[in-house]
């Protein structure tokens, strides 16, 4: 997929095919892009550089854009070290080079490159200011803790075009790119990126929403147009102020012996017998920012759990921290305990949920002990209608 703007904003981004944990966390099977533009005007502006991983392509690419001129701005949206590494390369090629950051971005600029802060060469820039670089206008938007407190989205005015910094941003490398394919890999990043911070990604697409914006140029992933945007802006509504995507049940479980994911099985089925859309996973097999993805898309989570050391499964605690972390809430849940002599897990889980906001506890709460009986079958039939919509 090619992430050309236009004739004057050119892509000098790269693919990175191998790297397999973003962060060193999320697991990224078709790889990661980092995307970066120039702007050729009577002054040139450099949007972002990229990766180490990734620096003598992004190199090339810059020189070959250039083709001998020299620029006269480098605009740091983010800080981030996948968006920032060449910072300090590129500001000694060029001496005549400017960076433009916000307040905090060059407040915390010594800090990754060794006390290093441009003195003299820095412009800082707040909401609503502008830079001129001939026929084409900057205008720069604050964005604070979208993700990180620095971040600056940068509006183009001549060309409608929304540099977004790390929103709209996706896993996988743009090499990979299918056409209708943005949402997957771009709420699985969002909600494991961005997902604690709803509010401020509202407040930073409030900054937008007067503007008309052609194409959104993220610092992650495929430039968007047309009706992937208009898609992406309104899934960006979405998951930001917490609303599901869609009615149906997800089916968080861990399973020790075999008891609880029978059990997980036997309720999906259930369910899906009254026409519920349901999902289900194995938290100690599945990717587990998947499965945060799946309890943020659904309306409605089962969390199932075998009691351990008085508490519950590890994994499926592991599960709780990540939703507590990204402010999971406005959300129905189920509760399905599995004990063979002192089960625990049901009261944990109630205990770790209480504090996150709008969560309607779905009862009757399910005590397996040990595998299925017919009693615990019941309560598991008696648990899937009332999960069932009415």
């Amino acid at each position: 997929m090619n992430n050309e703007i236009s004739k004057d904003i050119r892509y000098i981004g790269a693919d990175d095919l191998d790297l397999d944990l973003f962060e060193s966390q999320y697991i990224c099977p078709e790889g990661m892009t980092y995307n970066s533009w120039v702007i050729l005007d009577d002054k040139i502006a450099i949007m972002d550089t990229i990766d180490q991983r990734c620096a003598q392509q992004w190199r090339d690419n810059l020189d070959s854009v250039l083709d001998g001129r020299e620029p006269s701005y480098l605009v740091v949206q983010h800080l981030e070290p996948d968006h920032s590494a060449l910072i300090k390369e590129t500001m000694d090629r060029f001496p005549q080079l400017t960076l433009i950051g916000s307040v905090a971005c060059l407040r915390m600029l010594p800090q990754f490159f060794d006390g290093e802060t441009f003195e003299g060469r820095t412009q800082t820039v707040k909401d609503g200011d502008t830079l001129e670089l001939g026929s084409h206008t900057l205008q720069f938007l604050t964005a604070p803790m979208v993700h990180w407190p620095e971040v600056i989205m940068t509006y183009e005015r001549s060309e409608h075009v929304l540099f977004s910094a790390d929103a709209f941003g996706k896993f996988g490398a743009l090499c990979h790119e299918k056409e209708d394919d943005w949402a997957c890999e771009a709420r699985r990043y969002y909600f494991n990126i961005c997902g604690k911070y709803g509010a401020q990604v509202m407040a930073a697409l409030k900054k937008v929403e007067p503007m008309k914006v052609d194409v959104i140029a993220p610092l992650h992933g495929p430039i968007l147009r047309g009706r992937a945007l208009r898609q992406a802006v309104h899934l960006y509504y979405t998951w930001s102020s917490y609303k599901p995507e869609k009615e149906g049940v997800f089916i968080a479980y861990g399973s020790f012996h075999g008891g609880t994911a029978e059990a997980a099985h036997e309720l999906a089925r259930m369910l899906q017998e009254q026409g519920v859309d349901v999902e289900v996973k194995d938290l100690a097999r599945e990717d587990m920012a998947e499965a945060v993805e799946s309890a943020f898309e659904r309306d409605t989570t089962v969390i199932m759990a075998p009691s351990y050391d008085a508490g519950l499964m590890p994994v499926v605690a592991d599960f709780l921290h990540h939703l507590e972390s990204k402010a999971w809430q406005r959300r129905r849940v189920a509760i399905v305990e599995n004990g063979s002599w002192a089960p625990s897990a049901a009261r944990v889980i109630k205990s770790r949920l209480a504090p996150l906001k709008d969560l309607q506890i779905i009862e009757p709460t399910v005590t397996i002990r040990t595998r299925l009986n017919p009693a615990s079958r019941a309560q598991l039939a008696t648990l899937a209608t009332a999960l069932a919509p009415k």
